[in-house]
């Protein structure tokens, strides 16, 4: 990993125990000019807003043609770019936030360490307070898989179901996962014609999208992250989430196989699993695979209540 920093000029991940930094405040403006024209990609009109916790400031984008209802809040290391794909489809369920989180790049401000579950539990818990006063369906890509699974174990009031999509925390991290990042990077760097053979080979996608990459380059090479590896899920810790779980991985996944899913997610009590065409976060039928997350958070919507949404701050 330390020839790979070398190679693409990757910043180095904040200490231990410390939070986020901009390497300089010309890395951060690079990243901000990226950062605006990877969220046009979303659909429109897509509000901007930030959310002040005990623990963060955390910037929030919201889609919501239609306010009312439980909220479906994104999750993901980095930011809420890269569910652009998803937010119109889900939009049609409930008022859709994507959330920037707080220690990686984008514009939120961490105030206190997210990785320690039990602080992370409560930034959310708060932050879905503000949200709404309807409990909420959390959809987690990777590490945001990590968030909702935590969530569910240690702050589950607000939350209605959880969506997993290539979980972290079910398995342990491997020379698979490593060798499919490495590649994966480095393949973002090659000419167009040459990344379009490698997108197709590693089941990536989202590597033909130029905004993506420009933004993931920006945040990589301008960011100090605070570093986010967590650690596996006990068996216990699993059996104690009781709210509907839908978890979906891809047949080629770098992280954790079809096999390993069905296992892990068969100590969920509520727990459908799903194995669909891709790798970790390639997934390839994006149309199908928001329509089994609409009617999965359709089917377990609760309740009639009218949501409140967060406003944006008065200036």
């Amino acid at each position: 990993m330390l020839g790979i920093r070398r190679i693409t000029g990757a910043a180095d991940l904040a200490p231990e125990g410390e939070l986020g930094s901009w390497v300089s405040d010309a890395a951060r403006e690079e990243f901000m000019a990226a950062y605006e024209r990877a969220f046009a990609l979303w659909p429109q009109p897509c509000e901007e807003f930030d959310i002040d916790t005990a623990t963060a400031t955390t910037h929030v984008h919201a889609y919501r043609p239609h306010p009312g209802g439980q909220p479906v809040v994104l999750l993901s290391a980095f930011n809420a770019a890269g569910w652009y794909p998803h937010a119109a489809a889900l939009a049609k369920v409930g008022p859709v936030y994507g959330i920037d989180m707080p220690g990686d790049a984008n514009p939120s401000i961490p105030r206190a360490l997210m990785t320690p579950p039990a602080s992370c539990a409560a930034w959310l818990d708060e932050l879905l307070g503000q949200v709404s006063d309807c409990p909420a369906h959390l959809v987690g890509f990777s590490y945001g898989g990590w968030i909702a699974m935590n969530q569910a174990i240690c702050a589950p009031r607000r939350v209605a179901s959880i969506t997993l999509l290539d979980p972290a925390g079910l398995t342990k991290l491997d020379a698979r996962f490593w060798w499919w990042l490495s590649i994966s990077g480095l393949a973002t760097l090659t000419p167009m014609p040459l990344r379009r053979r490698l997108a197709r080979w590693l089941d990536s996608p989202a590597m033909l999208q130029p905004e993506l990459m420009t933004l993931m380059w920006a945040g990589t090479r301008g960011y100090r992250a605070e570093p986010k590896f967590p650690g596996v899920l006990t068996d216990d810790e699993l059996r104690a989430i009781t709210m509907p779980v839908l978890l979906v991985t891809g047949a080629r996944s770098a992280l954790i196989t079809p096999a390993q899913a069905r296992d892990r997610g068969s100590l969920m009590s509520h727990a459908q699993v799903a194995v669909v065409r891709g790798s970790h976060g390639g997934f390839n039928r994006i149309d199908e695979l928001n329509d089994r997350i609409a009617a999965f958070i359709e089917a377990h919507a609760t309740g009639k209540q009218t949501s409140q949404p967060a406003q944006p701050p008065t200036t």
